[in-house]
C-alpha cells in the first residue's frame, strides 16, 4: 500500500487507515473465493477447468466454427454485410474495438511475461490453444447476446448475459434458475468491474508512467484527477462515445505494438527458430519449471483465459449493441477477438521476450511490464516511452469499456433506472485507484470477475442447442448467396 500524498497530513493518514480497514474486511472474502474458484481438480483450478471444458464443448458442438467461420467474420467486421437501417447503436467494428479494449493491454504485455517467468516458454503453446478454443465461447455468448437483447424506447440497447440468462432460460421452462443466474452475474460484474476493470487499470497505468517519471510521485493526486476527468468525459457519452474512442485507440495502439514487436523479432531473426523449438519442446518436456508439464499447462491456460476473457460473458454486453438483425453474424465477428488478443498479440510478446532473452536476464523481482520493456529496449532504444504510452492508452480504453459493462449490469439490477449514480461511483473509483492500491479490494474484484464465468457458461451450455440451430440456418442462407453483400462476396466451401 502506498501513501498518495507524499506527506504526513491528517487526510493522508485517514485515507490510509480507511483503506487498511477495507483490506482487512475483504481479506476473508478473498480467501473464501480463492479457495472455491481455485480448488484444484487434477492440478487444474476449478475455474480453469470450467472455462476450458466449456470452450472445448462449444468448439465441437458448433462444428469448429472458430475455423470455418474465420474468413466470413473478417468480411462482416469490414462492413461488407452492413445495411444502414439495422437496429443498434454501434458498428460491428466498434463493438469489436470496445470488447478488445477491455481485454487487450496488461494481459497481453505483463501477463505474458509473468507466464514465461512462472511456466517457461512452453506455457505459450497452451495459451495459444486457449485462444483458439475461446473463439467458440465468444461466438456462442455474443450470438446469444444479440438473440435476447432488448431495444429500449430511447433507441438504446440492453443486452448481455443478464438478458440471455433470464429470458433465454425462461424459454426452456427454467425461469427461476435463469433469473437467479442473471442477478448473480450482474451483481458480480458491476462490483468486480469497479476494481479489476477500473481501479487496477488506473493503478497499473500510474506505475508505467512513474517508471519513466519518478517525480510524478509527489503529484499522484493530480494524475488521478486528470484520469478520472477523462474517464468521465468519455463514459458519460454512453456506448457510442466509448465505441468511437475504443475504435480509435485499439487499432492504432495494437498496430504500433505489433509493428514494434515484429521489428524486434526481425532484428533477432536468427534466434526465432531456436525460440520456436524451445516453446514447443518445453510445453511437453519443461526444464526447471515447477510442476512439470502440468505446471506449464496451468500457467499458459490461466494467462490465456485472463487475456481474452472468453467464457466470462462481458464482451457480450458490448456486442449486444451492434447494429445487426443477424445474431449469428455478430457471434462470428466476436470470435475474432481471442484470435487477435491471444493468438497474435500474446505470441508476439512471448517471442520478443524469448528471442531477446529478457525473461531470463531480468531480475526475479521484475514485474511483467519491466520484463517486456527490457525486451523491447534491447532492439529499440527509447521505446520504453512508446510502450508506456501504449500501456496507458490500453488501460484507459479498458476503464471506459468496463464502465459500460458495469452500467448495463447496474441498470438490469435496478430495473433500468438512471445510470448516473453508478457512473459517479465509477469515476470516483478511478481516482481512488490512481492514488492508492487497496490490495484486498483488487483481489476481491479479480475473484468476482472469474466467478461470473460460472453462471455465464452454465447458461450458455443450456442454450447451446438454440445457437446451433441458428448457426445452421444462417450458414445455409450464406452458402445459397441470398444475403446482400457490399463489396467482395465470400462463398464458404
Amino acid at each position: 500500500m502506498q501513501d498518495w500524498s507524499g506527506g504526513d497530513s491528517a487526510i493522508a493518514q485517514g485515507w490510509s487507515a480507511t483503506i487498511a480497514a477495507m483490506d482487512g474486511v475483504l481479506n476473508g472474502a478473498v480467501i473464501v473465493l480463492e479457495r472455491t474458484l481455485f480448488f484444484t481438480i487434477g492440478g487444474l483450478p476449478l475455474i480453469v477447468v470450467w472455462l476450458l471444458v466449456g470452450a472445448t464443448f462449444f468448439t465441437l458442438r458448433m462444428g469448429f466454427i472458430n475455423l470455418r467461420g474465420f474468413r466470413h467474420g473478417i468480411d462482416v467486421a469490414l462492413g461488407r454485410y452492413d445495411t444502414p437501417d439495422e437496429p443498434g447503436e454501434v458498428t460491428h467494428f466498434q463493438a469489436v474495438a470496445t470488447a478488445l479494449s477491455a481485454t487487450v493491454g496488461l494481459g497481453n504485455i505483463a501477463g505474458v511475461a509473468i507466464a514465461l517467468q512462472l511456466g517457461g516458454p512452453g506455457a505459450i503453446v497452451w495459451m495459444t490453444l486457449v485462444g483458439l478454443l475461446g473463439m467458440s465461447s465468444k461466438f456462442v455468448e455474443c450470438t446469444l447476446a444479440q438473440k435476447y437483447r432488448i431495444l429500449r424506447a430511447d433507441g438504446t440497447v440492453a443486452g448481455g448475459p443478464m438478458y440471455y440468462l433470464s429470458h433465454g432460460l425462461e424459454t426452456l421452462g427454467l425461469k427461476p434458475l435463469g433469473q437467479g443466474l442473471a442477478v448473480t452475474f450482474a451483481g458480480l460484474c458491476a462490483l468486480g468491474g469497479i476494481g479489476g476493470g477500473n481501479m487496477f487499470q488506473a493503478s497499473q497505468a500510474y506505475i508505467a508512467i512513474a517508471h519513466l517519471l519518478p517525480g510524478l510521485a509527489d503529484y499522484r493526486w493530480l494524475y488521478g484527477l486528470g484520469l478520472a476527468t477523462l474517464v468521465g468525459l468519455v463514459t458519460l457519452g454512453g456506448i457510442q462515445r466509448i465505441g468511437s474512442v475504443a475504435g480509435a485507440i485499439v487499432p492504432s495502439m495494437a498496430g504500433l505494438y505489433t509493428a514494434a514487436a515484429l521489428w524486434v523479432i526481425l532484428v533477432h531473426s536468427t534466434e526465432v527458430p531456436n525460440a520456436l523449438h524451445t516453446i514447443w519442446t518445453t510445453a511437453w518436456h519443461p526444464q526447471a519449471v515447477g510442476g512439470g508439464v502440468l505446471g506449464v499447462m496451468v500457467q499458459g491456460i490461466r494467462r490465456g483465459l485472463f487475456s481474452n476473457g472468453a467464457g466470462v460473458g462481458t464482451a457480450a454486453i458490448a456486442h449486444a449493441a451492434t447494429r445487426t438483425q443477424e445474431p449469428v453474424r455478430e457471434g462470428l465477428v466476436a470470435a475474432l477477438e481471442p484470435f487477435i488478443d491471444t493468438v497474435i498479440l500474446c505470441n508476439l510478446t512471448a517471442l520478443v521476450c524469448i528471442v531477446t532473452g529478457a525473461y531470463q536476464v531480468a531480475p526475479d523481482t521484475a514485474l511483467g511490464f519491466e520484463i517486456v520493456a527490457l525486451a523491447f529496449g534491447s532492439a529499440l532504444p527509447g521505446f520504453a516511452l512508446v510502450l508506456t504510452a501504449a500501456v496507458c492508452l490500453f488501460a484507459f480504453s479498458t476503464i471506459v469499456s468496463w464502465a459500460y459493462y458495469g452500467e448495463q449490469c447496474w441498470r438490469y439490477l435496478t430495473g433500468d433506472r438512471s445510470p448516473l449514480p453508478y457512473r459517479l461511483l465509477y469515476i470516483g473509483a478511478t481516482f481512488v485507484g490512481s492514488i492508492t492500491q487497496p490490495s484486498a479490494v483488487l483481489a476481491f474484484s479479480d475473484m468476482m470477475l472469474f466467478a461470473i464465468a460460472l453462471p455465464n457458461l452454465f447458461g450458455c451450455l443450456l442454450l447451446s442447442n438454440q445457437v446451433g440451430r441458428d448457426l445452421k440456418d444462417y450458414w445455409q442462407r450464406l452458402q445459397s448467396g441470398k444475403m446482400p453483400v457490399h463489396g467482395i462476396q465470400f462463398h464458404p466451401k
